[in-house]
């Protein structure tokens, strides 16, 4: 009997093991099928064994055999599992290793690189193609001039077609007006200014020679003897300078033929080519690169009317000066100030210094000190009260802006990209501020200022900030 009893007993212990297992796998099971799976290396909990019947039936020595098999089948149970191999701390990931301003440092710097290469590109292009840039900068300065009586002729009643052609051909033909004027004036009084110029070279030898500068006739001779033998040795570079100088003319001419087809469709059909550039456009994009066209529109259009005015101004003011002191081609060194007026600062410093040349070296200093004075007063009366006064604030830049896009245009492309530089900057100036306040528009009244949610390196970091787990 005590050997049954003891079989009994182990066999009761053996069956609780087996239900123990099974119950542990159907907890496995309906916790995979939960997708709740207990962590990596954690050890499952064995269930209580349950007691036998049979065996609390029985007692004396197969009893006390029956509880001893039980016991050591229980012992057998819980036993430790063998020993595992020692588990190796995981490697935190990099990103959280590297401080998060220096994350922070890196983001932007990668994206200024690839900003930086973009500008760079896109300099490289507009290069290769400057002329057809150039063409239509002017084009669309010019279209900024005219549009408005192309407005008018349409309140008139004429249809739009007409009033385009009337427009630019009026608009062309006074240019060109101009333009030919210069160059008559110029050939006119060529012939007396160089009289003149020469006087003036005498006076001035006769000057250095009584000044106090201990000049004599032989160094200002020697000078003269240099300067024509240096214009004697560079014959051929002198001649193939006159070679470019053909080549520019013959550029010049297709720049103005562009610009003339450019300036027609655009006063014709200047709406649709803008309806057809904001497709091109992302969608998300769309509403506020809408918006900001028409603004950019009307900054441009009084940029171009306001310095056309103050070029004017500057060139009545200024070549009545010059005529009243008698200095020669009053006219066209007019004509040049108001061509010159279109690039700031620079222009009317390269004008005015024009006019005090003419002046120095045909009607002696005392007269070029004075046409000095009436370029230094008209200039000051023009940029304390003629700009901010016709300008206003909405074409308003900076003078370190004026002065640092100017110099940027004409290294990229001469003195085509000096006239379309500073327009450019206040142009960008406007859209860039009507898009900033429309993002934070959008932002109060969409998201709730809610912003994006963080990418690349710097995300790690934020989500641990935030939300203290890896989540994001």
């Amino acid at each position: 009997m005590a050997k049954w009893a003891g079989w009994l007993g182990r066999l009761g212990s053996r069956l609780n093991r087996i239900e123990a297992r099974l119950d542990e796998l159907r907890a496995e099971a309906e916790a995979e099928a939960r997708g709740d799976l207990p962590a990596p290396g954690a050890l499952p909990q064995p269930a209580a064994a349950a007691p036998v019947p049979g065996a609390a039936a029985d007692t004396g020595a197969g009893a006390g055999a029956g509880a001893g098999g039980a016991a050591a089948g229980a012992a057998a149970a819980v036993a430790a599992p063998p020993a595992a191999h020692a588990v190796l701390p995981q490697r935190p990931d990099p990103a959280s290793v590297v401080p998060w301003g220096m994350r922070v440092a890196a983001e932007v710097s990668w994206r200024l690189l690839l900003l930086a290469g973009m500008l760079w590109v896109l300099m490289k292009v507009i290069s290769e193609v400057r002329l057809v840039v150039l063409a239509f900068a002017a084009a669309l300065l010019v279209t900024a001039l005219l549009q408005p009586f192309v407005v008018r002729l349409r309140r008139l009643g004429l249809p739009r077609g007409l009033a385009t052609v009337v427009t630019a051909i009026l608009g062309f033909v006074i240019i060109g007006l101009v333009g030919w004027f210069v160059v008559w004036q110029v050939m006119e009084n060529l012939d007396d200014l160089s009289d003149r110029v020469r006087d003036g070279i005498n006076e001035l030898k006769l000057w250095a020679l009584d000044s106090p500068f201990h000049v004599t006739e032989k160094q200002i001779n020697d000078i003269a003897k240099n300067l024509s033998e240096t214009i004697g040795t560079n014959t051929e570079q002198i001649t193939s300078a006159g070679l470019q100088g053909v080549t520019v003319l013959v550029e010049v001419l297709t720049g103005i033929l562009l610009a003339m087809f450019s300036t027609l469709f655009l006063l014709y059909d200047g709406k649709r080519i803008w309806t057809w550039t904001l497709n091109l456009v992302p969608a998300a994009a769309r509403p506020g690169v809408a918006g900001a066209g028409p603004r950019a529109w009307r900054t441009l259009t009084a940029y171009v009317r306001g310095t056309v005015l103050v070029a004017l101004i500057d060139a009545i003011f200024i070549g009545l000066g010059i005529y009243f002191l008698d200095v020669p081609m009053a006219v066209p060194l007019a004509v040049f100030i108001f061509l010159f007026a279109f690039i700031p600062l620079v222009g009317a410093v390269v004008s005015g210094a024009l006019a005090v040349v003419v002046a120095l070296v045909t009607q002696g200093v005392f007269s070029a000190l004075m046409v000095l004075l009436v370029v230094l007063a008209v200039q000051q009366i023009e940029g304390h009260v003629l700009q901010p006064f016709i300008l206003g604030r909405a074409v308003r830049v900076h003078p370190l802006a004026v002065v640092l896009s100017v110099a940027a245009g004409g290294m990229i492309a001469g003195i085509g990209g000096a006239v379309v530089a500073v327009p450019l900057v206040a142009v960008t100036n406007t859209v860039v501020s009507y898009l900033k306040a429309y993002s934070r528009e959008q932002l109060h009244h969409g998201a709730g200022g809610v912003g994006p949610a963080p990418h690349g390196a710097t995300a790690l970091g934020s989500a641990a900030r935030g939300a203290g787990s890896g989540d994001h």
